[in-house]
């Protein structure tokens, strides 16, 4: 069975020579490093090369764009200074924002690569309708421009779903992808970041109108969103989200839970990474808790987000054989 067979089949439901192995997040910079301190040579660079050397799965993931050169630097992580403050900001940026030039940069970006590499599945990425205002309002302000901007918000969100149209276009004029992600991280340890009531009225109506023409392609659609999602998959489910990754442990997430409650939903994760450091016996334990989803079908069991630098190369490597043992058809 070709990479590619295997991605198509698991991703409709069919039978398998084995579940895909992947590490769908990029490794830390910080565990490259210990990597390569050990003997790891430095051509094996991230990500496909770093995925050749462990020979996991070819995986190619897209971060589609919004931004074009220009843009000011987005407020992920609450270290950059947030881009708006207001409709003028907003209308002021626009002019880097959508633009015909991140469409022809996209096709020849994904044409290229496609072109010059064999026997890859491929998923993409879309910044989604709580992670992109956050990024442009900076994350406190965010969480307030919910009640101080609620048009602005649905203007943002009304633009981008019509960019994310023609994108599409370009993207499945190239490639198939077998599945993609929605990045939202709108849930942390405790729970959801925003109510029901919010998520109904400033994010579903732009799911429901998006991924249709997702679907009608065949791929399947992920939602990325860390912390403890569980509160939120019949939200989800009600936009017609498919997936879920990364299913983090330290959060409370169980794979097994999950998979009882929504026995259709897809899974990327659910592997607790902080064990990975502690050795065979530690990592074969965690293998046998996720164990029943993994029988249970329609989940690729990975690291639950990256790979910590306190994984060592043996770790890693002991890792991985446990994975394939544990994922055999």
């Amino acid at each position: 069975m070709t990479n590619t067979e295997r991605f198509d089949k698991f991703f409709k439901g069919e039978p398998v020579d084995r579940v895909p192995a992947i590490e769908w997040a990029t490794w830390w910079e910080l565990t490259l490093n210990n990597w390569y301190a050990e003997g790891l040579d430095r051509k094996y660079v991230p990500n496909t090369d770093v995925c050749e050397y462990w020979g996991l799965d070819n995986l190619c993931q897209f971060w589609l764009p919004i931004r074009d050169t220009g843009f000011p630097t987005p407020a992920i992580n609450g270290e950059s200074v947030a881009a708006i403050g207001n409709e003028e900001d907003y209308d002021r940026l626009k002019k880097y924002l959508y633009t015909e030039a991140l469409l022809e940069n996209t096709y020849n970006h994904i044409k290229a690569f496609r072109d010059s590499n064999e026997d890859y599945a491929y998923w993409y990425t879309l910044e989604g309708f709580f992670w992109f205002p956050r990024t442009l309002f900076g994350i406190e302000e965010h969480l307030y421009s919910f009640y101080d901007y609620p048009d602005l918000m649905k203007e943002i969100n009304h633009d981008l779903t019509q960019y994310y149209k023609k994108l599409l276009e370009v993207v499945y004029s190239l490639i198939k992808p077998q599945f993609m992600t929605f990045a939202e991280d709108m849930s942390y340890n405790h729970g959801p970041m925003l109510s029901k009531e919010q998520y109904d009225e400033f994010m579903l109506p732009y799911y429901q109108e998006l991924i249709p023409t997702i679907q009608a392609h065949g791929t399947r659609v992920f939602i990325d969103t860390d912390g403890f999602v569980e509160p939120l998959i019949p939200w989800f489910l009600e936009g017609g989200i498919e997936g879920i990754l990364p299913l983090e442990r330290m959060a409370g997430v169980d794979v097994n839970r999950i998979r009882e409650n929504f026995p259709e939903l897809f899974m990327i994760g659910g592997f607790d990474k902080t064990v990975m450091k502690n050795g065979e016996q530690a990592m074969r334990t965690e293998f046998e808790r996720i164990l029943p989803a993994i029988r249970s079908g329609r989940y690729i069991p990975s690291v639950d987000h990256q790979t910590p630098p306190d994984v060592t190369m043996e770790n890693y490597k002991i890792y991985l054989k446990l994975l394939r043992e544990y994922t055999k058809g």
